[in-house]
């Protein structure tokens, strides 16, 4: 029996890796962080469009074909699993694709204000305060703390782009295929956000111990220089804190969580 598709998408510093721990508890489950199927999935639909010299001979059912084989493909190890959830940001800008790939999909969307992402990416480029992280491309982005905060709040960068897809998301005709999973919903009270989830992609219930969560990727957040990016601790809780960001910078982006305002549009909110 192939696996059904679902996807963990939303921004970045808000619950994915850890609801990625919890999921994968469950044996009929497969989660993990970020996969490469988003990238495989952009380079495969670029060589497959015009401009491409071979494009003219494939059709949109081959492309189709091709695109859905490719989580096959990719999910060959998984394929005694019954359920496969792919996590990548990019998601949600690529609903009207996934929507016709497997109509049956929903995509779970991790937020969070945006300023305490910020201002989590922030305290963990000063743990690493010994070595450069590939998150900023030259001096001028890591000089400090306001360049810092800016480059990843620009529409092609870390936060920015997550954040755009989200909105595009919220707004479009697929909004029925979200299910909004606020950070402190899920380290308040994962037992009914859970809940919440298996409903939205109707599955049976399983117990999950909230007290012993085990998930990392060391080595990856290695390669990127931010160490401890992928890393969920044991006891799923919420961990009160002083922000590290300057007042003026906090109050900037904590105005950005659209999806706490009334929906402009004939839809509610998922």
């Amino acid at each position: 029996m192939t696996p059904r598709i679902h996807f963990i998408s939303g921004l970045p510093r808000s619950g994915s890796t850890l609801l990625a721990g919890i999921l994968r508890q469950n044996p009929r489950f497969h989660a993990a962080m970020t996969s490469p199927v988003g990238a495989l999935f952009n380079a495969l639909v670029e060589a497959m469009s015009p401009g491409h010299e071979h494009a003219v001979f494939i059709s949109r059912e081959q492309r189709m074909a091709l695109l859905k084989g490719l989580f096959t493909t990719y999910y060959r190890k998984e394929a005694r699993k019954d359920v496969i959830f792919d996590t990548n940001r990019m998601w949600c800008a690529r609903l009207p694709a996934l929507t016709r790939l497997f109509p049956e999909a929903r995509v779970i969307c991790c937020v969070r204000s945006v300023a305490w992402i910020m201002d989590s990416i922030e305290r963990l480029v000063r743990k690493n305060a010994f070595e450069h992280t590939r998150l900023f491309a030259n001096a001028s982005e890591r000089s400090n703390m306001y360049t810092r905060v800016e480059t990843l709040a620009r529409h092609d960068r870390l936060v920015g782009f997550a954040w755009s897809a989200l909105r595009e998301a919220w707004y479009g005709e697929h909004a029925s295929s979200l299910l909004f999973v606020e950070y402190e919903s899920l380290t308040t009270d994962p037992e009914s956000t859970l809940s919440r989830i298996y409903d939205f992609v109707q599955e049976e219930p399983y117990s999950h111990d909230f007290e012993n969560v085990a998930y990392e990727e060391p080595e990856f957040d290695r390669l990127i220089g931010v160490e401890g990016l992928h890393k969920v601790t044991q006891k799923v809780e919420l961990r009160p804190r002083k922000t590290v960001l300057s007042p003026d910078l906090f109050n900037k982006y904590d105005k950005l969580t659209f999806w706490k305002e009334k929906k402009e549009s004939d839809s509610e909110p998922p």
